[in-house]
């Protein structure tokens, strides 16, 4: 979605990019991309396992994005890297360009990645990337999203590669809400959801999760002294911080995560509720006509699995701009 936003006008002439084809094994959310990026053209997207897709007779590209499954380098969870189910799946990445050789690629994952493995898996992976086909030079940057618009303080590592043989400049884009974030207040109440957005249902909590919401501070969680003994978790060993964590108003929302279960739905910062998933598409940049396909469950991991298409619209203008020989 960010790729499809991203133009550049230059005398005269508007420049952006085009979908191709894409990839996914989740059936509902290869279902959203054909229903807002590719409606005219539902066969370009490829419902299997990466494992079992035909890499060599897929449609040439000038541009490969993708986000390989960050499960395994995420810090909630075994974070098993390299060695876990996951781990080494950003090699049918690799396989890609080393069939299509594009002009460029976007890959994306979690802050996590750097340390799995004791950093090994982070070396491994930035020296596949950089002999991969024709050989690439890397732009590597920690995004804080909070900074380029987005009103969720998410982090993530984006890799560019620009293929070596094009000679040509890149710049990771500067900051542009480093000093005024956008609050996650103002981002679902700033225009109103209009009553005709879906997936905009308030799902009802059980009378003991409103109560002890209830005694929850805007920004505080379940390990709240203000919460009675009697309404308290009983849980040993780590205490999450997004566990009945409400959003605080004046701030960025914490991080929208795809799960959901055991008090991460992620909660309003007044109301005694979780976040409906349409307001969790606007904390992800998603606009109201965003139509995602399936269950709840499914719509809130679909969302919260997400990059911001604001956030990368901002990245794939700066590669146009590269692209195009542009001052960026």
């Amino acid at each position: 979605m960010g790729a499809k936003m991203a133009k550049i006008d230059h005398e005269g002439v508007e420049y952006g990019f085009s979908h191709k084809w894409a990839t996914d094994y989740d059936f509902d959310s290869c279902e959203t991309f054909r229903r807002n990026i590719c409606p005219d053209s539902p066969q370009s997207v490829y419902h299997c396992d990466v494992k079992d897709l035909d890499i060599n007779s897929l449609p040439e590209i000038d541009i490969l994005a993708f986000g390989f499954p960050c499960n395994d380098f995420s810090i909630v969870g075994e974070s098993k890297g390299i060695n876990g189910k996951f781990g080494l799946l950003y090699r049918f990445g690799v396989k890609v360009i080393n069939e299509h050789n594009p002009m460029v690629f976007v890959a994306e994952n979690v802050s996590g990645i750097k340390g799995a493995n004791g950093g090994e898996a982070w070396k491994m992976i930035i020296a596949d990337l950089e002999k991969a086909g024709r050989g690439y030079e890397l732009h590597v940057n920690h995004y804080f999203f909070e900074q380029y618009g987005v009103p969720q303080m998410r982090h993530r590592y984006i890799i560019v590669g620009i293929r070596k043989d094009l000679n040509l400049d890149f710049s990771h884009p500067e900051p542009i809400t480093k000093d005024n974030p956008i609050t996650c207040s103002q981002a679902i109440l700033e225009p109103k959801i209009p009553k005709s957005a879906t997936h905009n249902n308030v799902r009802p909590l059980q009378r003991h999760v409103q109560e002890r919401l209830s005694y929850i501070k805007p920004g505080d969680n379940a390990w709240s002294e203000n919460v009675p003994q009697r309404l308290r978790l009983n849980v040993k060993g780590a205490r999450l911080s997004n566990i009945y964590r409400r959003m605080h108003p004046d701030l960025p929302a914490y991080t929208v995560t795809g799960s959901g279960g055991g008090g991460t739905h992620g909660y309003h910062w007044s109301e005694n509720r979780a976040l409906t998933n349409r307001e969790r598409a606007r904390l992800q940049t998603f606009p109201d006509y965003y139509e995602f396909v399936g269950g709840s469950t499914s719509v809130r991991k679909q969302i919260g699995m997400a990059v911001p298409p604001i956030g990368a619209k901002i990245i794939f203008e700066s590669i146009l701009r590269s692209l195009m020989k542009l001052d960026v």
